[in-house]
């Protein structure tokens, strides 16, 4: 009886390890540990602490750029009228600084959300204001609604706490008839 007791201690620390690890991670841009629920196949919109952007990410191929700012400006409905010819972000005129503002235009448009700066992967999140000049990337910081402290995946740690405490200091319950 005692191993089985010890074996699902194990267990449960084990689920508690896992839980904990699911729920915190280190935000890659800016090195600090965030709470954040894992991402749901529709994409995570949980928000790293302060005001993000989307731009082009610097290994992205310019055939894969130019399809995405098409997909951006086009379907996408992003406000692309800054990055026209006398537009104030046409200058640079690259690929990369057109589609960065598209990207961040479509970002900010659809709650900041991870997947709403995929673009095929041509795209990422950065903290840095890429804004330049006369030309500014529109930003929308985090609000109290859509930043959450303890998400509702933190409940498999409480669970799991309480489980290994029941367990730990309670070892006479039987788990088996």
């Amino acid at each position: 009886m005692r191993k089985q007791v010890l074996l699902l201690q194990a267990f449960l620390l084990i689920e508690l390890h896992l839980a904990f690890a699911r729920v915190h991670r280190k935000d890659e841009y800016t090195g600090s540990t965030v709470l954040a629920p894992p991402s749901p196949p529709e994409g995570n919109t949980t928000f790293v602490d302060g005001a993000t952007w989307c731009v082009a990410s610097a290994g992205a191929s310019i055939s894969d750029l130019q399809v995405a700012l098409d997909w951006a400006c086009g379907s996408g409905s992003a406000d692309c009228g800054p990055v026209q010819n006398g537009g104030p972000c046409f200058e640079p005129n690259t690929l990369a600084a057109h589609a960065s503002f598209a990207f961040n235009s479509y970002y900010q448009q659809n709650g900041n959300s991870d997947i709403a700066c995929n673009f095929g992967g041509t795209a990422r999140i950065t903290t840095r204001n890429p804004s330049y000049g006369s030309c500014q990337y529109s930003v929308s910081g985090p609000t109290s609604a859509s930043t959450p402290k303890i998400s509702i995946h933190s409940s498999y740690l409480l669970w799991g706490m309480f489980g290994v405490w029941m367990l730990w200091f309670l070892p006479g319950i039987s788990l088996v008839p």
